[in-house]
C-alpha cells in the first residue's frame, strides 16, 4: 500500500495540488483522470520520484518497487531481447521467454528481437523501455499514455495484459474505453484536489457531477438564509427586546461556512461545419499502389469507392502504411500507380500527424486560425479560439510555447473556420485528454459529411466506423461492416495464435514434461475430471460471497439514489439542517459502497487468479492431446 499525504504542488503562479491526500490499496489497478494540464504526469513523476512535492510526503512500505517508462532512452545492450531481459527480477534471470513473450505483445518479430535497439524509431524505443519495465514486475506499475506509441493489437494485448496484472497500477490515457476494461478504481485531478471512486470513468463522472450540483444547490441555499440573517440583524441591532435574538443570529452567522461558488470549467465545445453535398460519391480511388524506394510496396493495386456521408476507419499494425494511405488519399503524396479521383464539389479538412510540426512556431493561435482560411475574420476566428479553450490572452500565445495538447487544439481549431464536407484524420485522439477525446467523438458524430480516419481508439471504433481499411500482412483490404462485425468474423490474427498457444502459467518446465512425456487419453480424461473438481471446490463459496455482496452494494445504491433524491428537494426547500443531516447520511451510504466495493473487487481478483490457474492447466491438456 501507498500512502499520498497532505501533497502541494505548484508551479509559479499555478497551483495543481491542494493538500491531496489517497490511498493505493494491494492490488489495485488505478485511472487518473484529469484535464491537460491539471496534474497528471506531474503526479506520477513525483511517485516515481523525479519530482518533489513542495510539502506532503509519499509514504511508500520498505524494499516496495516502483516501475515507470523513464523519458531519458538510453541502451546498454547489443540487442533488444538482451536489454528487456536485463529488467528481469535477479531470481528470474534465466526467464527469457517472459522478455520474449511481452516483446511479442507489443509487436516485436523474432527478427526484430535480435536487433540493436539504436535501429529503431522513437515509438519503437519507447515500447522497448515498456517491455523492460513490464518485466521487471515492480509493486507498482505507473504507465503514462501507454498506447501512444502502439498499433492497435498491442494495444489489446496490453489491455489484456494489464486487467489480468497482480500487483498495483497507475495508468494515464486518453483512450477511455482502454482505461475502463483495466482500472478497479478511478482516481481524479479535480479543482486541486484527488477524489477516489470504486469503478470506472463513467461512475467517476457521474458522481463528481452529481456532488458539484449538490454542492451548488446547498450554496445558493446558505447565500439565501444568510443574507436573511444579515437583514434581521441590521433591521433589529438597536431593538433592546430582540438583542439576544439578533446575537444568536450573529454567532451562527459567524459559524456558517462561506461557500465559494464553482469555478466554470470549459470543456471543447464545437462542431465541424459542414458544406453540402448532393453527390452520391466522394472519391474513387482506382488501382492504386505506392511504395519507398529499396523496400517492399505498402500499397498494390488497390481499388475502392468512398460515399458520401460514410465513416471508413483506417486500421492495422504500425509500420504497414495506414498514413500513408490517408495521405495519398487526401493528396498530400502522389501514388505510384492508379488514380484517385475527387468529385466536384468535394472540399477537404485534413488533420495529419506531420501538419503539427509545420505550425509556424511565431504565430499565435488567434494567427494560425486566422491563416486556415482567407475569408476568415477575426472575431470567427476569436470564437473559434475560445471553442478550443484559448480564451482571451490565452489565444495570444504563441505556438512554440504550447503542449502537444495545445497544439492538437490549434490543428482541430483550424478545420472550424472553413466548411467542407470531407475529413481526412490521423490519429486525432493523441495528445487529447478524455473530455477533449469525447468532445471530439460528439462533433464527428453530428458532423453531416465523410470521415476518412486512422486511428487506433477502439472506443471511436465502435461508435463511427461504417467500413473498415484493415491493413494485413498483405497490406490493406476493405471489410465491409462496423468494427465489432469484424471482430465477431474475422478478428486480429495475432490473437487467434495467442489463444492456440500453451499458457505460461503453468511454467516452462511444466510444458517440457507434457512435451516430452505424451500423456495418455486415459490419464488426460482423469486429470481433466480433477481439474473440474478442484475448480468448482475452490471458485463456488467465492462466487456465493460476490453474489452477496453485489446485492448489498446494489441495496445501498437504491438507498443512496432516495437519499439524493431527498437532498435535491431539501435543496429547494432551504431546509439547512435537515440537508446536513442528509448530508451525513449520504457520505456514510457512500463510504459503505465503496468498502463494498473494495471487498466485491478483493473477491473478484481471486476469483480470476483461480479461474486463470485452472483455465491454463485445462488448456495446457488440451494442447498436450493434440
Amino acid at each position: 500500500m501507498i500512502q499520498i499525504d497532505r501533497l502541494k504542488k505548484s508551479y509559479g503562479n499555478n497551483d495543481l495540488f491542494d493538500s491531496v491526500s489517497c490511498k493505493i490499496n494491494s492490488r489495485e489497478r488505478i485511472g487518473l483522470v484529469g484535464r491537460n494540464g491539471h496534474g497528471k504526469t506531474t503526479l506520477v513523476r513525483i511517485l516515481s520520484g523525479e519530482e518533489m512535492p513542495d510539502e506532503g510526503q509519499i509514504l511508500i512500505p520498505k524494499n516496495y518497487r516502483i516501475g515507470s517508462v523513464s523519458q531519458h532512452l538510453e541502451f546498454k545492450c547489443a540487442t533488444i531481447l538482451e536489454e528487456v531481459s536485463e529488467g528481469l527480477p535477479a531470481e528470474e534471470k534465466e526467464a527469457v521467454w517472459k522478455a520474449e513473450k511481452i516483446l511479442a505483445g507489443l509487436g516485436f518479430s523474432e527478427k526484430d528481437m535480435a536487433a540493436s535497439p539504436h535501429v529503431f524509431s522513437g515509438g519503437f524505443q519507447i515500447r522497448i523501455h515498456l517491455a523492460r519495465v513490464i518485466v521487471s514486475e515492480p509493486d507498482l506499475l505507473l504507465l503514462d499514455e501507454p498506447t501512444n506509441y502502439l498499433d492497435i493489437t498491442s494495444i489489446r494485448w496490453l489491455e489484456r495484459f494489464l486487467a489480468d496484472w497482480p500487483r498495483e497500477l497507475l495508468l494515464i490515457t486518453h483512450d477511455r474505453s482502454f482505461m475502463d476494461r483495466v482500472v478497479t478504481h478511478v482516481v481524479g485531478i479535480h479543482r486541486k484536489h484527488i477524489r477516489k471512486v470504486a469503478g470506472n470513468t463513467e461512475k467517476y463522472y457521474a458522481q463528481m457531477a452529481q456532488e458539484e450540483e449538490i454542492y451548488e444547490k446547498t450554496r445558493i441555499n446558505d447565500e439565501k438564509r444568510r443574507k436573511e440573517m444579515e437583514h434581521f440583524i441590521r433591521r433589529f441591532r438597536a431593538k433592546a427586546r430582540l438583542a439576544g435574538m439578533v446575537q444568536s443570529r450573529i454567532k451562527a452567522l459567524n459559524r456558517m461556512e462561506k461557500k465559494d461558488r464553482l469555478e466554470d470549467l470549459r470543456d471543447l465545445e464545437f462542431s465541424f461545419p459542414y458544406l453540402p453535398y448532393k453527390g452520391k460519391y466522394v472519391l474513387q480511388v482506382s488501382g492504386i499502389s505506392f511504395g519507398y524506394e529499396d523496400h517492399p510496396p505498402l500499397i498494390q493495386n488497390v481499388s475502392f469507392t468512398l460515399s458520401a456521408g460514410e465513416r471508413v476507419c483506417i486500421i492495422g499494425k504500425n509500420g504497414r502504411g495506414k498514413t500513408t494511405l490517408l495521405q495519398l488519399l487526401a493528396d498530400i503524396k502522389r501514388p505510384s500507380a492508379g488514380s484517385i479521383t475527387w468529385s466536384p464539389g468535394v472540399e477537404a479538412g485534413i488533420y495529419e500527424q506531420t501538419h503539427i510540426a509545420r505550425l509556424h512556431p511565431e504565430r499565435t493561435v488567434e494567427e494560425e486560425i486566422l491563416a486556415a482560411h482567407g475569408d476568415c475574420e477575426r472575431q470567427a476566428a476569436r470564437n473559434v479560439c475560445g471553442a478550443m479553450m484559448f480564451e482571451g490572452d490565452q489565444a495570444l500565445k504563441t505556438v512554440r510555447v504550447l503542449s502537444g495538447g495545445e497544439k492538437s487544439r490549434v490543428m482541430l481549431g483550424r478545420l472550424l473556420v472553413k466548411p467542407q464536407n470531407l475529413l481526412f484524420l490521423d490519429e486525432p485522439t493523441n495528445h487529447l485528454d478524455m473530455n477533449s477525446c469525447d468532445a471530439l467523438l460528439e462533433a464527428l458524430d453530428a458532423f453531416g459529411g465523410t470521415v476518412v480516419m486512422v486511428t487506433h481508439n477502439e472506443m471511436f471504433l465502435h461508435a463511427l466506423a461504417d467500413r473498415l481499411v484493415v491493413f494485413g500482412e498483405k497490406g490493406p483490404e476493405m471489410f465491409n461492416g462496423s468494427y465489432q462485425d469484424f471482430l465477431d468474423t474475422r478478428g486480429w490474427d495475432e490473437e487467434k495464435e495467442e489463444k492456440n498457444s500453451i499458457t505460461t502459467t503453468l511454467g516452462q518446465g511444466r510444458r517440457d514434461d507434457l512435451e516430452k512425456t505424451g500423456p495418455r487419453k486415459k490419464d488426460l480424461r482423469k486429470m481433466r475430471s480433477e481439474i473440474v473438481q478442484r475448480k468448482s471446490m475452490k471458485l463456488k463459496p467465492i462466487e456465493k460471497k460476490m453474489e452477496r455482496l453485489e446485492r448489498a452494494i446494489e441495496d445501498s445504491e437504491e438507498k443512496l439514489q432516495g437519499l439524493t433524491h431527498t437532498m435535491q428537494e431539501l435543496a429547494q426547500s432551504g431546509d439547512g439542517l435537515k440537508i446536513s443531516v442528509i448530508s451525513k447520511d449520504i457520505a456514510c451510504v457512500q463510504a459503505e459502497i465503496d468498502s463494498l466495493y473494495e471487498e466485491l473487487e478483493e473477491e473478484t481478483l481471486a476469483h480470476d487468479e483461480l479461474k486463470a490457474k485452472f483455465d491454463a492447466e485445462m488448456q495446457a491438456l488440451e494442447g498436450a492431446e493434440v
